[in-house]
């Protein structure tokens, strides 16, 4: 039984060791930093519409980093469409399951934010075009269409959470 007893004990320890770093907080799902060695490090919120988000953090090295740099590194699922001003987000984190538009009229559709100095702001255009700095954040929030001021996701409660 003591024998039963320290081995399960020895592969429980071994399966922590082994699973990757990992914390968790209120504002939903977060996994290690991407490069989080980097100098400097921003990060990327969803919040779907049942309300559920995640949040991913990505360094570099670099002064800023683009939003579509930073979306491709955090590895969280996305798919867009190339417009005539840039790229729009159809999809983020496989929500909607499926589209065939990227804004279907009278359809929920993905609202950007940028978070500095914990304040959230409407982004001034795509996430192309988009520059974050050190602790800065490129927020999403999965809408109602007939939301004409929606609200941003939660803030980036880990930020620091670099390991």
């Amino acid at each position: 039984m003591r024998i039963y007893f320290v081995a399960g004990i020895t592969l429980a320890l071994f399966a922590a060791a082994c699973s990757s770093p990992r914390a968790s907080s209120t504002a939903g799902q977060f996994t290690s930093c991407v490069n989080g060695a980097a100098a400097h490090h921003a990060y990327v919120v969803v919040q779907h519409m049942s309300g559920g988000s995640l949040q991913r953090c990505v360094g570099f090295d670099a002064s800023e980093i683009d939003g579509q740099a930073l979306m491709d590194q955090s590895g969280i699922q996305y798919a867009s469409h190339q417009l005539s001003n840039g790229k729009a987000v159809c999809q983020v984190d496989n929500e909607p399951h499926q589209f065939t538009q990227c804004f279907p009229q009278n359809q929920p559709y993905w609202a950007l934010f940028i978070e500095s100095n914990d304040k959230w702001a409407s982004a001034p255009g795509g996430f192309t075009d988009t520059k974050l700095h050190d602790a800065e954040a490129l927020g999403w929030h999965y809408v109602s269409a007939k939301e004409s001021s929606p609200a941003p996701p939660p803030l980036p409660l880990l930020k620091g959470a670099t390991s």
